[in-house]
């Protein structure tokens, strides 16, 4: 039996992960930080079958500790500071986590654990302002936000580590991949719970920043198995995950108050404070190499998933004990 050893286990992509490598047979090992409350709503239904460890990614000892007691054939890093608004208000809390963080998981591998496989959450914030389009591999970076810059510094001290020490250490440069158990602080979580905020008549506005920046939105749960797979492969590289579409935040409006019946023009408001100091405003994946070497592709379209995500929330609020106000819910 494989041990896969996962940071950031409570997050969105961890509980989706530690689903893949459960239903693949690992014993599954999660990092969580000690703290006066826990946190496990995505992974409560797994906590029978996961064995959860004390460790902190700006705490080296304890990573140390933690990996050696595991003993693990793959390291899965997906802990950081991942919120990219909360960045240009704690940027060295960021860097510490973000960047920083993720050298002190290569030292632990590498004192503990070097024979492990490391896996790398690199992010397409890293492109930021982007000097072509699609974005692969080999396009440059230019990150436009503090959370950008400590993930380049991730992306690029991992590649170090594989070709100083020989490590097996891939990253996976992931376009941005939503679902139901998103943060509702991230847009598109914003989105599907505000409408159905809307929906059961508990708001009537939803305050949202740049319309028009466009993204590459694709299905978490397809993305962790694309993590998967590069630790499968007989060597480590780096790889482009992202569906090849783009769509921007008001075409995910547009489309999640249909799901509702409502139209989103009637509710959408524009509001400065969401707005980046600097924005980026176009991010879209060339995902022809990981197509090709991990023969991965994704499942879930666009539509599916915001259709999901919006049920998902409405389902939550009727739970809840609300009752819908306004169309078709």
């Amino acid at each position: 039996m494989k041990t896969a050893f996962i940071t950031g286990i409570t997050g969105q992509d961890g509980s989706y992960l530690a689903e893949l490598l459960l239903g693949k047979g690992y014993r599954v090992v999660g990092v969580v930080r000690r703290s006066s409350t826990s946190y496990f709503e995505r992974i409560g239904h797994l906590l029978d079958r996961v064995e959860l460890v004390s460790a902190d990614l700006l705490d080296q000892t304890s990573l140390v500790d933690a990996v050696d007691a595991a003993k693990p054939d793959e390291i899965y890093n997906l802990a950081a500071q991942s919120f990219v608004q909360t960045s240009w208000t704690q940027p060295v809390l960021t860097g510490e986590f973000t960047a920083l963080g993720v050298t002190r998981m290569l030292e632990a591998m590498k004192k503990a654990a070097p024979k492990a496989r490391f896996y790398q959450a690199s992010s397409s914030e890293q492109f930021g302002k982007v000097v072509e389009t699609p974005q692969r591999e080999t396009t440059p970076f230019y990150p436009r936000s503090p959370y950008g810059v400590a993930k380049v510094y991730g992306h690029w001290i991992t590649v170090n580590y594989r070709e100083s020490f020989g490590l097996f250490a891939a990253s996976g440069i992931l376009f941005n991949h939503e679902s139901e158990r998103r943060g509702l602080e991230f847009v598109t979580r914003k989105i599907s719970d505000g409408v159905a905020r809307i929906a059961f008549g508990l708001d009537d506005r939803l305050p949202l920043g740049n319309l028009d920046a466009r993204r590459d939105w694709g299905f978490a749960g397809d993305y962790v198995d694309a993590m998967w797979r590069m630790l499968q492969q007989d060597e480590p590289d780096d790889f482009v995950v992202g569906t090849g579409t783009t769509c921007s935040v008001r075409d995910f409006c547009q489309r999640a108050f249909d799901v509702v019946g409502l139209d989103y023009r009637e509710f959408v408001t524009r509001d400065e404070r969401f707005f980046r100091p600097a924005e980026v405003d176009l991010l879209v994946a060339d995902p022809s190499k990981a197509a090709e070497k991990l023969g991965w592709t994704p499942t879930v379209t666009f539509e599916q998933l915001v259709q999901r995500m919006v049920e998902a929330d409405v389902a939550r609020y009727r739970r809840m004990g609300h009752t819908p106000t306004r169309g078709r819910v």
